[in-house]
């Protein structure tokens, strides 16, 4: 045979086996099983995936649903209550200020003319409304504010004042150290914004919007107390005269 047509037939056979080794290379590739990854999910916080039942109540009959059942402060260190006896609310002075998590014993809804100085966090309109409850095991009577009646029409804050199902329950993932800190009304190490704000009361003032990221003030019904957070965490803590 001659060297050319040697050399041609060598050069075919290289081809032959180059072509054949891709088609393997690509047969082999395309069938193997797939790798997977799995998406980046990021954690959701576990407070952030406690329900709060939301009712929107709009009249009074909404409103007396929850005669004879138990609710918890959420919006505490905002609002002062008054002693009610005799169908009347005693408006001259303050019985006391609502605490976060405290219970309350739900015993009527009434309206009432409220005077200029208990409108503070609630409108007075033509008449407030005001939730009768007495305390756990107690049989003194008291009213709070919840809404107002203005020409015939009613609007309620029981949703963003109240928590309708245990709080100790919702978030007993706090554990009992942070818990038995929030029910005494008192701040610790390792405590969220969250925690601290039921403990201490919303009543508060920061020169920061990094939600966990910054030292505020609360005025913790005139105690106030500077509490830093990093990274949603209490790192120190101090009373502050300032406020």
């Amino acid at each position: 045979m001659k060297t050319g047509v040697k050399a041609a037939i060598a050069a075919t056979l290289v081809l032959i086996l180059a072509v054949g080794g891709e088609l393997f290379y690509l047969h082999h590739e395309r069938n193997k099983p797939m790798a997977v990854t799995a998406p980046v999910r990021e954690r959701i916080a576990d407070d952030d995936l406690v329900f709060l039942k939301q009712k929107r109540q709009s009249s009074m009959a909404d409103m007396k649903d929850l005669v004879g059942t138990t609710v918890w402060v959420s919006a505490g260190g905002q609002l002062e209550y008054y002693s009610y006896a005799g169908h009347s609310v005693s408006y001259g002075k303050a019985a006391g200020t609502l605490l976060g998590a405290e219970p309350l014993v739900v015993k009527d809804f009434v309206e009432q003319v409220a005077p200029k100085s208990a409108t503070v966090r609630i409108p007075g309109g033509d008449k407030q409304v005001l939730m009768v409850f007495t305390k756990p095991n107690e049989t003194k009577q008291y009213a709070v504010p919840m809404g107002y009646r203005q020409a015939g029409q009613y609007t309620f804050y029981a949703d963003e004042i109240l928590f309708y199902d245990d709080p100790h329950e919702l978030y007993k993932h706090w554990g009992p150290e942070i818990w038995k800190a929030v029910d005494e009304h008192r701040v610790i190490l390792g405590m969220n914004e969250r925690q601290v704000e039921l403990a201490l009361g919303q009543v508060s003032k920061s020169t920061s919007k990094d939600y966990g990221n910054r030292m505020v003030v609360f005025a913790n019904l005139g105690k106030p107390m500077a509490v830093t957070f990093e990274k949603n965490k209490v790192t120190a803590f101090r009373e502050d005269q300032g406020y």
